[in-house]
């Protein structure tokens, strides 16, 4: 496979804060802001962004979260579906904790053709895609309807989790290559694998 041209299209970084899940508050850093100009990345992330729980979130394997952008169009839809209201066409960015939004630029970047061992190559940075993202119950209240992590992993809209295998710097609108790896398992196949315990 040749290198695939990808749009870093925005970038955004949250701090933790409570989360009412029901009638209980948890701690969580799922809600992104969209940060502009550069923005550091270190081996545990970007400046600037949390992770409430690292053992769910965040670490060497799962510095950055990446979501191909065409999903908050897809993610708005299953929130009208269930009554969510909302004047948006898509979801705001950085609305399902991602901490950076992609784009193909030769055709549509999505789980399928993505593979874990793949790296994205900006001018300053280097990631490697590590595994899908596996949602939890924050997920479902942030979303709004509970069935929300269940429709993620048999969609496959998940997006990924990135290793900082070079340090540097990202900045929204600049543009990078998806370079392959060993490509013997896809960000969907990986997934697929997991999604027994959402089938509940």
């Amino acid at each position: 496979m040749a290198p695939v041209r990808v749009s870093l299209d925005y970038l955004c970084t949250g701090a933790v804060e409570g989360l009412l899940v029901g009638d209980r508050r948890f701690s969580s850093a799922i809600r992104k802001d969209a940060r502009s100009g550069e923005v550091r990345l270190g081996k545990l992330g970007l400046e600037g962004d949390e992770q409430a729980d690292p053992s769910a979130h965040g670490g060497l394997n799962k510095a950055v979260y990446a979501l191909p952008v065409q999903h908050r169009v897809w993610w708005h839809e299953r929130r009208a579906k269930h009554g969510i209201d909302s004047q948006d066409s898509a979801l705001p960015e950085g609305f399902v904790g991602e901490n950076i939004g992609i784009r193909g630029m030769d055709g549509p970047l999505e789980e399928a053709s993505v593979f874990v061992g793949d790296e994205l190559h900006f001018a300053n940075a280097v990631l490697r895609v590590t595994e899908p993202r596996t949602p939890c119950f924050k997920f479902n209240a942030v979303m709004g309807y509970r069935q929300a992590s269940r429709d993620m992993v048999l969609s496959a809209r998940s997006g990924f989790y990135l290793a900082v295998a070079r340090e540097g710097h990202l900045q929204a609108g600049e543009v990078g290559e998806l370079r392959p790896g060993p490509r013997a398992l896809s960000v969907a196949g990986a997934l697929h694998a997991r999604r027994y315990k959402y089938l509940r």
